[in-house]
């Protein structure tokens, strides 16, 4: 569980891989390989036997892609990646390009390569991504080819094996549904649509689907395998033969058959003649190809699982709710922790990360983090995705801005969680964006809006008071979070980026906006918040919806400017700080919740 601070990856690793790959790719007849930064299963969070791009390039970001010919290479990253990818890979044996402009097929795309032969796996990309790479490899003048096995698993002789953690039960205890009858309104979906069977090839969607868990990936309890889901609510589960124990077969019962994950293929092959339902959004081209060479009648769609997942019941909302009072705790101790030792420019940003974990453990219920955490000092905070390491960790200094962004997993809910931390006397202008960002986050916390809005419909709320000062974020304001699953989850979200999907009850979103000044700070508040039933606005003519805050950690009241809010935001904030006091309080020792009320006090 603990959360490890050495450095990984790094310019070393590329000059050790680069040439075994090389040798892989002259002994397969290519003359090139594309390398995406996905597994089999399109995870968030990849086991390190999935690793390929990290092991063939050093670079370790969470988004990337690259070329490797046998003369050149190239890494494509996104704006959160700059200034890691620039430590990390070898200079003399990678160029650096954009991943979103022109990316790496626009790259191609541009490149003459007549009757070069470039590798792909068909495994790791998704069909639609796979018609992209086809489309710039003919303008290059290149031919694609199929690796089957990726040369990569060939030159990677001491690659880790593929985890094969236990598969447990959920209790519906924390589910509040049974599989069973999960599988059966599904199926019943599935029939509406004259579809015989769903191929569901997410881990999240099987953990819920099945009412099981793992912990084949790093932060997230998955269990990775595959599943079919048939219109009658019968089931088929492909799993490693060692994840499975006596336990997990009594759990799934009669309607589900457990079939070692080495059968899928010949099973896919078996669903020749049926309308098959696959989501190109989640599986790889792999399955597409397998299916229609099968004779299967695949029908695109999307995962049936995603939608209904992301929807919580009533249990798994008041497990969210005990989870984030847990958790609410464990901040307040760390806070208080912080107030005594985190202006003392003794403490470094490995020390705060460490401190937050050891609150989270003392609760006694904690899985795992939920992330490895954001804690980030000084110009280090104006990096998104920054994460420390022994290399980059700093004392945090007077004068100065914290930024913690962390979460747990426990068995009822999934926490995800930001505070911006004055070091010392925060500027005017620290306080003034702080502000900003704070009204941005109340007034997305306090909507009201009705049957049918998106997320990116409310996007706007959290920026226009950063707007009205010239300035903004660029990443996304909410992602969706999962009930003791992933913490982003899809298929809502908030973000200027355009999401047809409404925003619907029991979802639960993360409210983050933020600021950045680099080189020098950066502020995110964020809190979840889970969308509420429809109900009435005196007066008015139509049921709305609108969102109930989970998460329970005080403000930095240090770095807000009263001036700038207006009396509704004033009363927002002593609202929420009241009842953090009221539910976290009473979870607390004397002495913190004597601190707990004073970080609390009405503004």
């Amino acid at each position: 569980m603990r959360q490890t601070y050495e450095v990984i990856g790094g310019p070393d690793v590329g000059r050790a891989s680069l040439p075994l790959l090389r040798t892989a790719l002259k002994e397969a007849g290519l003359d090139g390989l594309y390398i995406p930064h996905d597994d089999e299963y399109q995870n968030e969070y990849l086991p390190a036997c999935y690793e390929r791009l990290a092991w063939a390039t050093g670079f370790t970001g969470s988004a990337g892609a690259a070329f490797v010919f046998q003369k050149s290479a190239i890494v494509f990253v996104d704006g959160r990646y700059t200034l890691q990818v620039k430590q990390q890979l070898a200079p003399k044996l990678f160029e650096v390009g954009d991943l979103v402009d022109p990316g790496a097929f626009g790259w191609l795309a541009k490149q003459t390569l007549t009757g070069q032969k470039i590798g792909y796996d068909p495994r790791l990309m998704s069909p639609d991504a796979l018609d992209k790479l086809t489309e710039a490899a003919a303008k290059a003048g290149a031919t694609l080819v199929v690796v089957d096995p990726n040369p990569i698993d060939t030159a990677w002789t001491d690659r880790p094996s593929e985890p094969t953690h236990a598969v447990v039960p959920h209790d519906v205890a924390h589910s509040g549904e049974s599989s069973s009858s999960k599988r059966a309104r599904l199926g019943r979906a599935l029939a509406e649509q004259k579809l015989d069977v769903a191929v569901i090839t997410s881990p999240a969607s099987i953990a819920w689907l099945f009412n099981i868990r793992g912990g084949d990936v790093s932060r997230t309890p998955l269990p990775l395998g595959r599943a079919f889901l048939f219109s009658d609510g019968q089931a088929e589960l492909f799993l490693h033969p060692a994840k499975i124990g006596p336990e997990l077969g009594q759990h799934l019962g009669n309607e589900v058959t457990l079939r070692p994950q080495n059968e899928l293929e010949r099973r896919l092959a078996k669903l020749d003649g049926k309308r098959v339902s696959l989501d190109p959004s989640a599986a790889s081209s792999w399955f597409f190809n397998t299916l229609t060479k099968a004779g299967a009648q695949v029908v695109r769609g999307g995962d049936p699982v995603m939608l209904p997942r992301a929807k919580k019941n009533a249990v798994e909302i008041e497990g969210a709710r005990k989870a984030h009072r847990r958790d609410g705790a464990a901040l307040a101790r760390f806070l208080r922790w912080y107030e005594a030792k985190g202006q003392t420019g003794d403490v470094s940003e490995i020390d705060c990360a460490m401190k937050v974990e050891q609150y989270r453990e003392m609760t006694g219920e904690l899985r795992d983090l939920s992330f490895n955490s954001i804690s980030s000092a000084g110009p280090n905070a104006a990096i998104n995705h920054y994460r420390p390491d022994t290399n980059t960790n700093r004392k945090l200094e007077r004068g100065s801005l914290f930024l913690l962004d962390s979460g747990g997993q426990y068995l009822d809910g999934t926490t995800d969680v930001t505070r911006t931390l004055a070091v010392g006397d925060p500027s005017e202008e620290m306080k003034e964006r702080n502000t900003r960002v704070l009204k941005g986050h109340i007034a997305l916390a306090r909507v009201r809006f009705p049957k049918g809005t998106t997320g990116s419909q409310l996007d706007i709320l959290a920026r226009l008071s950063l707007w009205e000062a010239g300035v903004d974020f660029d990443h996304g304001t909410g992602h969706g979070v999962g009930s003791y699953l992933g913490v982003h989850e899809g298929p809502h979200r908030i973000s200027k980026a355009p999401n047809t999907v409404p925003l619907e009850p029991g979802m639960i979103l993360s409210n983050e906006p933020g600021y950045y000044k680099a080189g020098a700070w950066g502020i995110r508040i964020e809190n979840l918040q889970v969308v509420t039933e429809p109900r009435p606005i005196p007066g008015g003519e139509r049921d709305m919806l609108g969102f109930e805050t989970l998460t329970l950690a005080p403000l930095d009241k240090r770095l807000i400017l009263p001036g700038l809010l207006t009396e509704q935001e004033w009363v927002w904030i002593d609202r929420y700080h009241a009842r953090v006091l009221a539910e976290v309080g009473p979870l607390l020792s004397e002495d913190d919740r004597a601190w707990l009320a004073e970080a609390c006090k009405p503004l």
